[in-house]
């Protein structure tokens, strides 16, 4: 996501489903830098910001989970100084690796599978991450004991069905051909355990894990160069399966892909909703 951050691998892979186990959107993907880059530069800036708010500063101690690339570490590491102590993990730390520092280290991790790393944690991040995860309620539980008292957690998702479209505009055949690839990539999602409308559902699950002081905002990119960017890489990424399982041909993802290579399309994301809770003190 994190970055990142959409982040890939703990951010964007599903688990489990009646489809495999297989990720959809794996880091080790030639394409996942582009769509890394992408999200971070459509996200980091809302990430941040929710975090100053929240009081990040100097000495903190975090956990980023499903860091996917180094950005949000790094920008983490900044705010806390060397005082501070940034945990970065993801299944797939390939791309994360560049953000490894003397207050930043990087760890191979399944949020699913294993236990929190050592805290407790002044603030814990995850965007693009539970979404994604069939077990994301238990994870939310395990995530929101591993804050310290008083600690914060931050959770950004996105909520596709909120916003199902990639072009909202749809004003021509190449806007048509577009949403008909985005509903593709909706659909091998949903096949591999995503909730399509988790983002919507962030405040009552923040709740629901004992956290408080809940607040929430959504963020929707419109028409920014790195959607398309974001949005090339996706169906780059999932070219095969859209073909094989009869969700696009072949000359129509050849044909999308152009369009947002070389034509004016307004494309937009699913809305990233931010959600925030403060574990409370005794």
């Amino acid at each position: 996501m994190n970055g990142a951050h959409e982040n890939r691998s703990e951010a964007e892979h599903g688990r489990g489903s009646s489809e495999g186990t297989g990720y959809l959107l794996s880091n080790s993907d030639r394409q996942a830098r582009n769509r890394l880059e992408a999200i971070s530069t459509l996200f980091d800036e809302t990430t941040l910001r929710h975090m100053r708010a929240l009081g990040l500063g100097t000495g903190w101690r975090c956990w980023e989970i499903g860091a996917g690339g180094p950005t949000v570490p790094l920008l983490l590491a900044r705010e806390v100084g060397p005082d501070g102590m940034i945990i970065a993990t993801d299944i797939d730390v390939i791309w994360a690796e560049a953000a490894s520092s003397s207050n930043v280290r990087i760890i191979k991790h399944d949020v699913v599978m294993e236990a929190a790393p050592e805290g407790p944690f002044d603030l814990i991040h995850a965007r693009l991450v539970l979404v994604h995860l069939p077990e994301r309620a238990e994870v939310l539980g395990r995530i929101a004991a591993a804050l310290k008292p008083g600690g914060w957690l931050l959770v950004e998702d996105a909520d596709p069905n909120l916003q199902p479209l990639a072009c909202v505009d749809e004003s021509g055949p190449a806007q048509a051909l577009a949403n008909k690839l985005r509903r593709g990539f909706r659909t091998l999602m949903a096949d591999r355990g995503v909730d399509l409308e988790y983002g919507r559902s962030l405040p009552r699950a923040l709740r629901d894990a004992g956290l408080r002081d809940v607040m929430a905002e959504a963020f929707f990119p419109l028409a920014r160069p790195e959607c398309s960017a974001l949005e090339i890489a996706t169906i780059t990424m999932l070219r095969e399966q859209m073909i094989s399982k009869g969700l696009a041909s072949e000359n129509e993802v050849k044909e999308c892909v152009h369009n947002l290579q070389h034509s004016a399309l307004d494309i937009a994301t699913a809305p990233m909703i931010s959600a925030w809770g403060r574990r409370p003190s005794p």
